[in-house]
């Protein structure tokens, strides 16, 4: 092969390369469209070592944050080493009230990350009801968790304290809807672009490195 024939194949493919690439590129997410921007910043909650806090807004009652959960699930296990992922449970949704004190009394025990997937398979596939504190106490203890133990902790100081910070939070990121994604207390993005969960992530995974770039 001569060598001007092998400089043009080698053109021919850098350019199939970019138009590829191109093609496959995505815009970067608007502000006002894609995501918001907090008007009075809030100060994130950042154990040893980590940069960036992600919160997810949520609540059981909620069939969007059913659906979005496999999906988030997924990619809180991508997240770099810097990242800091909490859910932040919501009591606004289908008179379930309940939440927020169940969600961190079974955290208080050690019981959360055992039946979160069962609190919401038990509403949005089993039908129950559940939307008094009593009825989910009774479908906990059910599954297996300890009723005397998990009462103690719905009357803890330390529960209420952490409902309080988390009614806080919830102001603070101005949230009505749920699921919604928090960002270092800078920016607050939906749990789905266009009706999808997955178009979401790009979006997530932008802002994150826009708050490592302290932007």
């Amino acid at each position: 092969m001569k060598r001007r024939e092998f400089s043009v194949q080698l053109t021919g493919l850098a350019l199939g390369l970019a138009a590829r690439a191109a093609a496959h590129a995505q815009p970067a997410p608007v502000e006002g469209q894609q995501y918001q921007r907090l008007s009075t910043p809030l100060q994130p909650t950042l154990p040893p070592g980590k940069k960036v806090e992600v919160v997810e807004f949520f609540s059981y009652a909620c069939p969007h944050c059913f659906r979005f959960e496999p999906v988030l699930e997924a990619w809180v296990k991508t997240l770099p080493p810097d990242v800091y992922f909490r859910p932040v449970p919501v009591g606004f949704v289908a008179g379930r009230t309940w939440v927020p004190k169940v969600f961190y009394a079974l955290e208080e025990i050690g019981q959360r990350e055992a039946v979160h997937r069962k609190l919401f398979n038990a509403i949005h596939v089993q039908q129950l009801p559940m939307i008094s504190e009593a009825e989910a106490v009774k479908f906990l203890v059910s599954v297996g968790v300890d009723g005397a133990k998990l009462s103690d902790a719905l009357k803890s100081f330390a529960v209420n304290t952490k409902v309080s910070r988390a009614n806080t939070l919830l102001s603070g990121y101005k949230v009505n809807s749920v699921p919604m994604i928090g960002v270092n207390g800078r920016y607050v993005a939906e749990g789905a672009v266009e009706g999808s969960h997955e178009r979401a992530l790009p979006v997530f995974n932008y802002l994150i490195n826009r708050a490592r770039q302290g932007a």
